[in-house]
């Protein structure tokens, strides 16, 4: 037959295994949100962009649907520069650095929520010396002693079941938090991939528009000494020198805000690569040295809300919102706390351990919240209310998401018709300055005609570069609107390895 110690304790073990194998998560139970029936991006079929022969980027896209997307997509513009600057860029930018220590963080705080599944146990060991007044009427030790010494270890166990999931729920909203700090980590991946792309063309661009400034600040010049000459001969007029002044001076005055935005750029790209402005490499990009993707991949409109990391993010904040709701419901419900003690106290420290000396007690309390002032019912509510401005948060996210890649689609249309106007407009631009150059000069046309050619040619270098950038920067941007590729890389597809990466990059510093 059991002792009594040992008969109380399986009851109270029996009791425990009820009181779990009873318990329930109350709140609700998270459902993803439904795919939106949705077929197309845009309101017309999409089809091939028109070409522009001879030109830098003036290549058809076509588009094709269904298709995946690399997750090294920048490597479709075939540029090895381009592809050094941005593996730098996700090895040494301080702000991936910073979300892959958010996630490590997240990582922790989640794991650490595990801990209200287990028993909690801690140890402890007391020594007193004490004395207690001759007059006393019950002295502690048993040889009535009035001055002595306590020693008292002790291992004190706590347990509170989880009868109504508070404990789960708790866990499940900080797991879906870390979720949702993960697809933000990735999405900051992306977003410097697709920044570092652009940066490089925008380098490239303004580049070209510096070349092509200087190019007319040459031509200018030149024209104004023509005129200078024809002066002293009694050719032209002084107004028409003064006129030419004029034209030098204005295409002059464009060359310092160009360069200015250059190197802008220039620190720009430096600082997306993790250095300082000026420890990046030397040197320019030239939009000769990229090639246009032809073929785009398009994900299917239904897959669009499994790719992007902003909705999978905003899907993982309205989770954690779910979850926090049954924190707030079980907060109103009882609490369970069971507890055991088990120790030894003795005057010598010699004794502690001897038989006669242990003590031990089991037991098991129960707390109920019966009037908080209506706080606990009012964050139930909130917790409520703030599942439905996440759900309605979800819902805006895919709404911008389906539209990002719609506008994308359209600026991608609408680049090629608008590079293959441009290149007209500078070939046409060109021969009207030629032209207008012979005529001038054989004086079959006045000197205001001319000017006119000049400002036009000018315009439409410019506008041809900004069109051609256009078509590389919108390329770079469909691929970060229909997700980047994220889940075709190994280490951002692996939650464990984005954290693992941060703790090395952590070590390594």
């Amino acid at each position: 037959m059991a002792s009594w110690p040992l008969a109380h304790s399986m009851s109270f073990a029996a009791t425990l295994a009820c009181l779990l194998i009873a318990g329930c998560a109350v709140g609700p139970d998270f459902k993803k949100p439904a795919t939106p029936k949705v077929t197309s991006y845009t309101d017309h079929p999409l089809s091939t962009t028109v070409s522009s022969q001879n030109i830098t980027g003036g290549e058809a896209q076509r588009f094709a649907n269904g298709a995946n997307i690399p997750g090294d997509w920048w490597t479709l513009f075939h540029s090895t520069p381009l592809n050094a600057l941005i593996e730098q860029s996700l090895k040494s930018n301080a702000d991936l650095k910073a979300a892959q220590a958010a996630l490590l963080v997240a990582s922790e705080t989640t794991k650490a929520g595990h801990g209200a599944f287990y028993p909690s146990v801690s140890g402890s060991f007391s020594a007193s010396r004490e004395k207690d007044p001759p007059g006393s009427l019950a002295p502690v030790p048993s040889n009535n002693a009035y001055r002595y010494d306590l020693f008292t270890p002790q291992l004190s166990i706590s347990y509170a079941p989880d009868i109504f999931g508070l404990n789960r729920r708790t866990v499940e909203s900080l797991q879906a938090q870390e979720q949702a700090v993960r697809f933000q980590t990735i999405a900051t991946q992306i977003t410097l991939s697709t920044n570092v792309v652009a940066a490089v063309v925008q380098e490239a661009s303004l580049q070209a528009q510096v070349d092509a400034t200087h190019q007319l600040v040459d031509i200018n010049t030149h024209m104004l000494k023509i005129l200078q000459y024809q002066l002293t001969k009694g050719y032209v007029g002084r107004l028409d020198v003064a006129a030419q002044e004029s034209q030098l001076a204005q295409v002059t005055a464009t060359l310092p805000p160009l360069i200015k935005q250059l190197a802008q750029q220039h620190d720009l790209l430096a600082v997306l690569v993790g250095r300082f402005p000026n420890e990046i490499p030397g040197g320019s990009f030239d939009l000769a040295s990229l090639q246009l993707p032809q073929d785009l991949p398009l994900s299917l409109p239904s897959q669009l809300v499994a790719q992007r990391p902003d909705v999978l993010q905003a899907e993982a904040n309205m989770h954690a919102a779910s979850a926090q709701i049954g924190v707030a419901t079980a907060n109103r419900l009882p609490n369970i706390a069971l507890t055991a003690n088990v120790g030894s106290t003795a005057l010598a420290m010699g004794q502690v351990f001897k038989s006669g000396t242990g003590f031990w007690n089991i037991g098991a309390a129960i707390t109920a919240p019966i009037f908080q002032g209506g706080t606990l019912l009012h964050q139930e509510r909130a917790a409520k209310a703030a599942y439905v401005e996440a759900a309605e948060q979800y819902r805006s996210t895919v709404l911008g998401a389906f539209q990002n890649v719609a506008d994308t689609l359209t600026a991608l249309e609408q680049d090629a018709e608008g590079l293959k106007a441009a290149a007209h407009a500078a070939d046409a631009a060109k021969i009207t300055l030629d032209l207008s150059q012979r005529q001038w000069k054989a004086g079959y046309a006045n000197y205001l005609s001319l000017l006119s050619a000049e400002q036009g040619y000018q315009q439409a270098r410019i506008n041809l570069v900004q069109a051609q950038a256009n078509r590389f920067t919108d390329t770079a941007a469909l691929f970060q609107a229909l997700g980047g590729g994220w889940w075709n890389r190994a280490d951002l597809a692996n939650a464990d390895s984005m954290q693992n990466d941060s703790m090395q990059d952590k070590n390594e510093k």
